[in-house]
């Protein structure tokens, strides 16, 4: 596998890698806290969080085998070049097991908390469904010539479509709804920073290699910074433009939750009494 030309580029891909990672690592937690301060999901579409387990636990799939698997990293470099690298790195490896886990708090917590009249639609379990079938399906049309590189590239195609629809749910909720309530703005904020972050990252080690490879090599990170930088616009245009928070008790909307990363610092000060 290739080396590192530049020593400053190597450590700004690492500094990179792991600012996304952290920042998608701490973007799921608001909407936790979130759900736990108000004991209820009100708000939070389910589907978003089923399509989200499911694009998760794809891209998990992807990465460690990348990562991890030798037979699969001589896949790649036959396909692409003995002198190119792995475009996984370990931070992408954490990421994915992180969200995986927290895609599964989530579900908990729509199991355990007030949900209204909330469920999950027949669309989105439908579309589940179909996903892992075709995946089985291409497990057993890989195994018998190993094609394993092919089929963690179907793995990584199913992560992006998931990405490109996981979103639409809670969007369409939003829009239908007029309101942002229940759905933390963090989870976006912290999305955008780790997209344009990943983003960066791919780029760094481009320019390092002087070989665009590693893009079309790993499309589906790309695919994902794109798609996600995308959808995290249109939830900020929709919670700062569209639906900004109102103070007044509004028929139908949901007023009494506040935003846990807010809250604390907006409670009065009982220091100075005597």
């Amino acid at each position: 596998m290739a080396s590192w030309n530049s020593i400053p580029l190597e450590i700004a891909y690492q500094v990179l890698g792991w600012t996304a990672f952290i920042a998608w690592t701490f973007a799921p937690w608001p909407q936790v806290i979130l759900n736990f301060r108000r004991k209820s999901v009100v708000g939070f579409n389910f589907d978003f969080v089923l399509l989200n387990l499911t694009k998760h636990t794809s891209y998990l799939i992807y990465n460690a085998t990348l990562y991890f698997s030798s037979d699969v990293q001589k896949q790649y470099f036959e396909k692409y070049g003995s002198k190119e690298m792995i475009p996984v790195a370990a931070n992408d490896v954490a990421f994915s097991t992180h969200a995986v886990l927290l895609a599964l708090i989530h579900l908990l917590q729509i199991a355990i908390y007030e949900r209204g009249s909330q469920t999950f639609s027949k669309v989105s379990i439908g579309i589940v469904s179909v996903v892992w079938f075709t995946a089985g399906v291409c497990f057993f049309i890989a195994l018998p010539t190993h094609s394993w590189l092919w089929l963690i590239n179907i793995f990584n195609s199913i992560q992006v479509v998931m990405a490109a629809i996981k979103y639409t749910p809670q969007a369409f909720m939003n829009f239908k709804r007029k309101s942002t309530d229940g759905f933390s703005i963090y989870i976006i904020c912290f999305n955008f920073t780790g997209s344009v972050a990943n983003f960066m990252q791919m780029a760094v080690q481009s320019i390092d290699q002087n070989s665009w490879v590693n893009f079309y090599g790993n499309i589906g990170k790309i695919l994902l910074s794109l798609v996600s930088t995308f959808y995290d616009l249109i939830f900020l245009c929709q919670h700062f433009l569209l639906y900004p928070a109102r103070k007044e008790n509004v028929p139908g909307k949901i007023n009494e939750e506040k935003d846990p990363l807010i809250d604390s610092f907006n409670q009065p000060d009982h220091s100075q009494n005597v």
